[in-house]
């Protein structure tokens, strides 16, 4: 079972996707996949809802929008330079703490929503990321039972705007937090279909040409290592967002960098987790 959300911005409804594919409208379990939900045991719950339910369910339209696989959560936290071909591309080596921020929650949208170019934008990236989501509160979690506060997986393309996170005072969450910046989705993916994190392809092309690709092995700090940093530092709560960093490949790592433009095409995935598409487009107006 994976978990994900469709439906206009801001209208979102809870659907599923079954062992056989099928995209399952779940409105009628009567919850959103945020905090409460997850607070609750949610995934466990709508499990055994669906069991007698699903045929009562109706089939979720092939042409519908997705949103992110879960409703605003109270923060996006993004773990910076945690991949050592990326640390090594940037000149910036292997941190030897994790490195983390807070990304916008408003900067959340669809897996297939265009990336809007933010005014004054001249240096939009790409970063190919494992995001998982919390399920339970952590704090101050040893990192042998960190795995068990996940309640699940998906992918996420922290773009940043390189000038405004580099040049403007040296702020990342400067660069990282415009609208549109963070799609997640397609899916949520549960634990026990995730048996090891820290094996999975990830990858990312723009206008099919083919910019990273790379394995959660090179990660510097384990998704478990990460949920018990951060929860020395502040309480994650159920529904919580934590980004894990970015393979090498990166526009800003390329020679000479590379930025995006209006009108590009950008597609990534995770074996397993699903795939992303955005376009780049102008700012209206």
């Amino acid at each position: 079972m994976q978990l994900f959300r469709f439906g206009p911005l801001g209208h979102e409804q809870p659907g599923v996707r079954t062992a056989a594919s099928q995209h399952l409208d779940v409105a009628a379990f009567g919850e959103d996949y945020n905090e409460a939900f997850f607070a609750t045991d949610g995934p466990a719950r709508l499990a055994a809802w669906l069991g007698p339910h699903a045929g009562q369910c109706p089939a979720v339209p092939t042409d519908a929008r997705l949103g992110s696989c879960v409703a605003r959560p109270s923060k996006i936290v993004c773990i910076g330079l945690n991949y050592r071909g990326h640390g090594a591309e940037t000149g910036l080596g292997a941190p030897t703490e994790p490195v983390f921020f807070l990304k916008a929650t408003s900067a959340l949208c669809g897996p297939h929503d265009d990336v809007v170019l933010p005014r004054g934008a001249t240096k939009l990236d790409w970063e190919a990321e494992l995001a998982f989501v919390i399920g339970r509160k952590a704090s101050y979690v040893a990192e042998a039972d960190a795995l068990g506060h996940v309640a699940g997986y998906t992918v996420l393309n922290d773009y940043s705007e390189r000038a405004f996170q580099l040049e403007r005072g040296g702020q990342w969450a400067k660069g990282k937090s415009a609208d549109t910046f963070a799609p997640l989705g397609p899916y949520l993916t549960l634990p026990a279909a995730v048996p090891d994190p820290q094996s999975l392809r990830i990858w990312l092309t723009v206008n099919g040409e083919p910019k990273q690709d790379g394995t959660t092995a090179d990660m510097v700090f384990s998704v478990a290592k990460l949920i018990s940093y951060v929860s020395q530092f502040m309480t994650l709560l159920p529904g919580d967002v934590v980004s894990t960093g970015s393979p090498a490949g990166t526009g800003v790592g390329l020679h000479p960098p590379q930025y995006l433009r209006a009108g590009d095409a950008v597609a990534l995935g995770i074996a397993g987790l699903g795939e992303q598409r955005q376009r780049v487009a102008a700012r209206p107006g």
